[in-house]
C-alpha cells in the first residue's frame, strides 16, 4: 500500500522532472534547427525550356528514359523505378516524384493546344510531393480524390490506402467509395493528415493520422519545389 501512495506521490514530480528535460533540449536544439533551415540555399527558377530539375536513379515519361532534356506536360505518364527520385516543373507546377511510382498528368478542359495547365493528377502507385498556387485541379488515387485550390501537398498511394498530407492550404478530400467520407482541410503548416481507406463504413473512410507522423516529406523540400517556380511556402517568413 506504501509503495502505491509513493508512485502516486513521486509521479506529478516525476513527470514535473521529464518536462523541465524536454524543455531543455527543445532549448538546445531549436538553435541547432533554425541554423540549419537558415542553411538551406533556394536553387533558382527554371527557365521555361526545361522542365527536369533532378533525376536520381531510372524515370520514364510515355515510356522514354529521363534526361536532363525530356520536357514533361499534360497528358504525359510519368514513371520511377524502385529507389529512384524525379524532381519536375510543369508551367508553374513542381513536383517531386518518389521511387517505384505512376502518374498520369491530365490537361486543364478545354484548354488551347501545347498549353502547360494541369488539370488533375493521377497517382496510381507511389508518393508524390505537389506544389501549386492558385490552380483549380484534383488529384486522385485509388482510394481518393483531393480538390486541390493552390496548396502544397504530399502523397503515397497504395491499392487500399492513400497518406495525405496538406502541407499548407485548403483541400477538399473525398473516399472514393463513399461520397459520405468526405473533409475539407485548411492548414497552415502540415496540420491535418489523413488516411483515405478505399474501403470501409459509410462516412467512416477517412482518419486523422498524428500530427507527428508525418513520412517522407520535408520542409526542405517543400522549399525547393517551391523556388523551381520562384515561390516560397507561406510558412517560410
Amino acid at each position: 500500500m506504501k509503495q502505491n501512495q509513493d508512485r502516486e506521490t513521486t509521479s506529478p514530480q516525476r513527470r514535473r522532472m521529464l518536462q523541465g528535460v524536454a524543455a531543455g533540449m527543445l532549448a538546445t536544439l531549436l538553435p541547432a534547427v533554425k541554423a540549419f533551415a537558415a542553411s538551406f540555399v533556394p536553387p533558382p527558377k527554371m527557365p521555361a525550356t526545361r522542365s527536369v530539375y533532378r533525376v536520381t536513379g531510372k524515370a520514364w515519361v510515355n515510356g522514354n528514359r529521363v534526361d536532363a532534356n525530356t520536357r514533361i506536360g499534360p497528358n504525359d505518364t510519368v514513371k520511377t523505378g524502385i529507389g529512384s527520385e524525379l524532381v519536375f516543373v510543369v508551367g508553374d507546377h513542381a513536383m517531386l516524384l518518389r521511387g517505384g511510382s505512376h502518374l498520369v498528368i491530365q490537361p486543364k478542359e478545354n484548354d488551347e493546344a501545347g498549353s502547360l495547365l494541369i488539370g488533375g493528377l493521377r497517382l496510381l502507385a507511389g508518393k508524390l510531393l505537389s506544389v501549386s498556387r492558385n490552380k483549380g485541379m484534383r488529384i486522385e488515387t485509388p482510394a481518393a480524390t483531393i480538390g486541390i485550390r493552390g496548396t502544397g501537398v504530399y502523397l503515397e498511394a497504395g491499392p487500399e490506402k492513400t497518406y495525405f498530407c496538406n502541407c499548407y492550404g485548403e483541400v477538399d478530400v473525398v473516399a472514393n467509395n463513399d461520397a459520405a467520407s468526405k473533409e475539407t482541410v485548411i492548414s497552415a503548416h502540415h496540420d491535418k493528415p489523413l488516411y483515405i481507406y478505399g474501403q470501409g463504413q459509410p462516412g467512416q473512410c477517412i482518419h486523422d493520422v498524428p500530427r507527428l507522423s508525418r513520412p517522407n516529406h520535408t520542409d526542405e523540400e517543400l522549399r525547393l519545389a517551391e523556388a523551381l517556380v520562384g515561390r516560397t511556402p507561406p510558412f517560410v517568413p
